[in-house]
């Protein structure tokens, strides 16, 4: 069972995305809470690459307010857990030209936060305005398919 939590809605606009991983995190006792009560924000996370280990970046998760002296810094980094053939595999993307990690979502699945996140290469202007379009005419072809039927 998977419970998504958080979604990073911009990562689809502004990036082609090549491909996906799923990747568990190192997280505090009052990290795990404020996600299960849906405190996170990736909308300027990233993930860093540093030979060895995975890295989730600038993601927010809100302090919770019952842990006391015992909360945890908003924006530390945070380790992800990916297998060693993984993080060769994403060094070596990274490492091309217009090529980033970013995260997509995070999520719940059998009791667990997990992130998934994407190989991604930036997208230009033209094809951001074209997706625009495709989506608008999709919502248009919809709405003339409802009156019909």
């Amino acid at each position: 069972m998977v419970k998504v939590i958080a979604t990073n809605r911009k990562a689809r606009y502004d990036y082609h995305l090549i491909e996906l991983f799923e990747a568990g995190m190192v997280l505090q006792g009052s990290e795990i809470k404020s996600i299960r009560a849906g405190q996170i924000s990736l909308a300027e996370a990233y993930v860093q690459i540093d030979g060895r280990e995975a890295w989730l970046m600038d993601a927010h998760i809100a302090p919770y307010s019952q842990a006391g002296i015992y909360n945890h810094e908003p924006r530390r980094k945070r380790k992800l857990l990916l297998s060693r053939m993984e993080i060769r595999r994403l060094w070596n993307e990274v490492r091309k030209k217009g090529v980033t990690i970013i995260p997509t979502r995070v999520y719940i699945k059998h009791g667990l936060a997990k992130v998934e996140i994407a190989i991604a290469r930036g997208k230009k202007q033209y094809d951001k305005r074209e997706a625009i379009a495709k989506r608008d005419v999709e919502r248009e072809i919809q709405r003339e398919m409802r009156k019909r039927g």
